[in-house]
């Protein structure tokens, strides 16, 4: 096929721009950096924020919610990772979220999040978040802010292009970052037959409106390029999705190089309805893969984990009409749909330009069959068939575009370290601020849906030389807060972020506050190993396990004394908190412990597993302060000798056995 010449920068001259800039780019003095108007961005004592903002933990694996505007932290979400501090992956009820068909998987990389939708805004329900190193797609229930359910995605290598949803949350889509042979073919292949063996996937997921729950409906196979990211059309453009998409070289080595040498690649334009439509006459294949399917159940407060071994897949040979790409500048980044889902934003981040796409011109381009050749059998519209315009001169280096719903576009600059505010309709370069530095993804409230609500935008930096006291080698990522209800950009405020945040969304917090689940009723619990009272606790040995039911409650544990644990059992810990008050959790953890504490919500119950490899012993304890006795809640567990004949017993508030006047143990008939 043919190109037709794109006026662009070269790499090298990028690449000069680029160094050059990030030298011009840091402030004169301490003064020049420190501009911004904190004020506006306070939020006294006992007042809340207008807006919870959702924002990706990168390389930890996790999820942060902060207040807008103050950029407080209010929690970290385990998701993908384990975690210390709540028990999660480290309990026995949580460990098969982290199931994956390679095993038990404890980490990944976090990069996006999407937040439900309905009529094309967000509705407050859910939050999907991409795993994108074992490629993996979370829904987090925004009643508990905790992760409910982990879809593993098959035929995916790198699930980067994800989780982008439609707009009434019909589906979450992820494509593959990597091509590789597919699940099904032989993988043990020379790496340099990438072009004869290398294929490209997207996942389509479908989400049940009422539960939530995630199955993969179908699958799209595609050429063995690499997809970066996309956007779901809204509006007029509902029933398609836009992936940017790069290496259309097919480059298998030093792809800085050699996946950079064509004038562009490509949008690729999904026409999803269509799909539907070959899914429903048949046309998808199936085809043997092995995936997860975690599910986490808040009533029995256990997670269960099941393997799924096939998956349908439909070929764009067998399928007309379905697939189309739109040349865009070498390298996209982001791919974003305004809010009335006629413009198509690309951003080719080695450009010095933005193409703007329009819909009506790709759907007329279809039906005139403008086509430009084709690549690997899937037509490609000409360039100027689809473009509605080019945002001229906006910057170097352009990543990800927001909107405000005012007719304004908001796209980061890379290599700039700026962002740049632009209007839709006639492209023109509206303002400009920099950043410190070297912006990546914005997040503007309700941005990607069709009612942005355009008073903030945060943008997420990778580099803060400068910005915070220093700590060592490695400094905290940032995130910067402007007003943007003016015609100027604002700087309000800098504030520091966890792991490497990415892509982030907020909604306001008026939808979130009433819906908030305080307490676990404990009559709702249904876990096997409850204990809906004290009188309910128990300590029983099933071979070389032994099973405490304990109970948590201000301020003691019950049974707070437990002998009869002999070298090599395995003491599984089912504590139950008893309490019924909102926001009093309670802690366990155990001496010896190689795994970690765990944390228990009111009228809940979670275990933890231990290994008595030692005689001796053992305190146990509450670690989440409850009362002004905290201190006091605690107990011992011995454990003595593998031959030993030491009785199993279990008592709070009394000894047992009972202790003699001359400090022996006399015979204890009560004993369990």
């Amino acid at each position: 096929m043919k190109f037709h010449c794109f006026k662009t920068y070269t790499v090298l001259i990028l690449t000069a721009a680029c160094l050059l800039s990030m030298q011009s780019c840091k402030p004169k003095s301490a003064q020049a950096a420190a501009g911004g108007d904190a004020s506006k961005s306070f939020v006294a004592p006992g007042k809340y924020d207008e807006f919870y903002n959702i924002v990706s933990g990168g390389f930890n694996g996790q999820v942060a919610v902060y207040g807008i505007p103050s950029g407080r932290l209010f929690r970290i979400i385990p998701v993908f990772s384990q975690s210390p501090e709540s028990g999660y992956g480290f309990s026995e009820e949580t460990k098969p979220m982290l199931n994956t068909s390679h095993g038990f998987v404890p980490w990944d990389d976090q990069h996006h999040i999407a937040l439900s939708q309905t009529k094309g805004e967000h509705d407050g329900r859910w939050v999907f978040a991409n795993g994108n190193n074992t490629p993996r797609i979370a829904r987090i229930d925004l009643t508990t802010f905790r992760t409910a359910e982990i879809l593993e995605i098959p035929n995916s290598a790198g699930n980067h292009a994800s989780p982008f949803i439609t707009e009434n949350s019909e589906y979450v889509v992820a494509a593959t970052r990597f091509s590789v042979p597919l699940d099904d073919q032989n993988g043990d292949v020379p790496i340099n037959t990438y072009k004869q063996n290398f294929k490209g996937s997207i996942s389509f997921i479908s989400v049940n409106p009422t539960s939530g729950e995630m199955n993969i409906s179908f699958q799209i196979r595609t050429p063995g390029v690499n997809f970066d990211l996309s956007r779901a059309g809204k509006g007029v453009s509902h029933g398609w999705f836009f992936f940017s998409c790069y290496n259309s070289e097919k480059a298998n080595t030093l792809l800085e190089q050699n996946a950079s040498k064509k004038d562009k690649d490509f949008v690729m334009a999904v026409n999803w309805k269509k799909a539907e439509e070959y899914l429903k006459a048949g046309k998808a294949k199936k085809q043997t893969v092995k995936y997860a399917h975690n599910v986490y159940d808040e009533n029995t407060h256990t997670a269960t984990s099941s393997m799924i071994t096939e998956v349908l897949v439909l070929d764009p040979a067998d399928c007309p009409e379905m697939l189309y790409l739109i040349p865009c500048p070498k390298s996209p980044h982001g791919t974003d749909v305004d809010p009335t889902g006629e413009y198509i934003v690309a951003s080719g981040k080695l450009a010095a330009s933005i193409p703007v796409f329009s819909f009506a011109k790709i759907q007329k381009a279809i039906a005139d069959k403008a086509f430009d050749g084709e690549y690997d059998g899937i037509p490609v519209i000409k360039y100027e068939a689809a473009l509605h315009g080019e945002v001229v001169k906006p910057g170097l280096g352009p990543l990800h575009t927001e909107f405000d719903g005012k007719g304004n576009a908001y796209t980061s600059m890379f290599v700039s370290s700026e962002i740049v505010k632009w209007r839709i309709s006639d492209l023109q370069v509206l303002d400009r601020v920099p950043t410190y530095y070297a912006v990546g993804h914005l997040s503007i409230p309700g941005g990607p849906t069709a009612k942005p609500h355009g008073k903030y935008m945060i943008a997420y930096n990778k580099i803060t030389k400068d910005r915070y006291l220093p700590t060592g080698p490695e400094l905290t990522q940032s995130a910067q807060l402007f007003d943007i209800s003016g015609e100027k950009m604002k700087l309000l405020l800098d504030f520091p972020t966890t792991g490497e945040p990415h892509y982030a969304e907020a909604l306001p917090a008026s939808m979130l506050m009433a819906k908030q689940r305080k307490i676990y009723k404990i009559e709702e619990n249904t876990h096997p190993y409850v204990s809906k009272g004290e009188g309910q606790t128990k300590v029983e040995r099933k071979g070389n396990q032994v099973h405490v039911w304990m109970t948590a409650i201000r301020s003691h544990l019950t049974p707070d004394n437990i002998e009869g644990v002999k070298l090599g059992d395995e003491v599984y810990f089912h504590v139950t908190n008893l309490e019924q008050d909102w926001d009093v959790p309670h802690g366990f953890a155990m001496k010896g412990a190689n795994n970690a504490e765990i944390l228990i919500m009111p009228g809940e119950t979670q275990t933890l597993k231990w290994v008595a490899d030692r005689v001796g012993m053992f305190p146990f304890y509450c670690t989440d302060f409850c009362s002004a006795l905290h201190q006091e809640m605690s107990g011992y567990l011995r454990v003595s000798p593998a031959g030993s004949n030491t009785a199993l017993l279990f008592s709070t508030g009394t000894n047992k056995p009972a202790v003699t006047a001359e400090g022996g143990a006399a015979a204890d008939d009560t004993k369990k």
